[in-house]
């Protein structure tokens, strides 16, 4: 018998970000080479883009991108964004270690962007994580535990720990990326166990944003060391306008849906022993 293969989320971020990066993420959601998408509901493409994502419920985990640094909120924030515009993370940042975050302005943006995922798919996320990985920020994390508690949510969806063990971290692309991110993330997967949430265990695919012959094996690196409840992440897409004018990370994401879509890519998966997996594979949580 062939011996069995290792589970691993591929989780493709930003849908909803742009019509181009959307159209990206659902062909490679078509074609078997994603097992997860994160939406952005407060951005104006993902009520456009939505109704596609019906046709992979059950298929692929579907779940919420925590947005507080692009585009929009879907209420009135006058402490984040007074002219109504969301912050650069750098200020977000600099505003949530100062402790000036106003927890029930952040709680109530949670539970919309949630609410307008529960309209478009009829049902709750799979899983909620944070574009800039803004779920793990003081001020924001103990406001979405609280928010999906409060709804009834624990034990019913999954969340993201950005952070992994530093000897994986070394061993891939953009450690000093992952090594801040994993700094930040002190503390997180415990105070979601404490809560209910499960959480992957070991997470990759940061990136220099190369493009071109670069990213295939810089990809393929971040599926080194990998932990027991593996996720990695992507930005595939296509390039417009859209994504120009809200995103920094542009000329990568072709690349990406390139390789994503190669036979290269799935002959790494048979190789390295991998299936792609919707959720990770449950690990009970252990406060030690």
């Amino acid at each position: 018998m062939p011996p069995e293969r290792r589970p691993i989320v591929l989780c493709a971020d930003d849908y909803g970000l742009s019509p181009g990066v959307s159209r990206g993420i659902l062909a490679l959601a078509r074609a078997g080479r994603l097992s997860a998408t994160g939406a952005m509901t407060n951005l104006p493409s993902f009520g456009r883009e939505a109704p596609a994502l019906r046709e992979f419920d059950g298929r692929i985990g579907l779940g919420l991108h925590l947005t507080l640094t692009a585009g929009t909120p879907l209420g009135a924030m006058p402490r984040l964004a007074p002219s109504g515009r969301l912050p650069a993370l750098g200020r977000l940042m600099r505003m949530a270690f100062a402790g000036g975050l106003d927890a029930a302005e952040i709680a109530a943006e949670i539970a919309r962007q949630l609410d307008a995922f529960e309209r478009a798919i009829g049902r709750p996320p799979d899983f909620v994580d944070g574009h800039q990985h803004v779920h793990v920020l003081p001020g924001v994390r103990g406001a979405l535990l609280l928010t999906l508690k409060t709804r009834g949510l624990a034990g019913r969806l999954w969340l993201r720990d950005p952070a992994d063990r530093l000897a994986a971290i070394l061993a891939r692309p953009s450690a000093p990326k992952a090594a801040l991110v994993r700094a930040l993330s002190l503390g997180f997967r415990e105070a979601a166990g404490r809560a209910g949430f499960p959480t992957n265990r070991g997470f990759s695919g940061f990136s220099d944003f190369a493009s071109g012959d670069g990213v295939a094996p810089a990809f393929e690196r971040a599926f080194a060391a990998l932990g027991p409840a593996p996720l990695v992440m992507c930005h595939p897409g296509e390039v417009d306008e859209g994504l120009r004018a809200l995103d920094p990370v542009v000329e990568s994401r072709p690349a990406e849906l390139a390789y994503l879509a190669s036979e290269r890519f799935v002959a790494f998966l048979e190789k390295a022993g991998l299936v792609l997996a919707c959720r990770p594979p449950t690990v009970p949580f252990r406060t030690a």
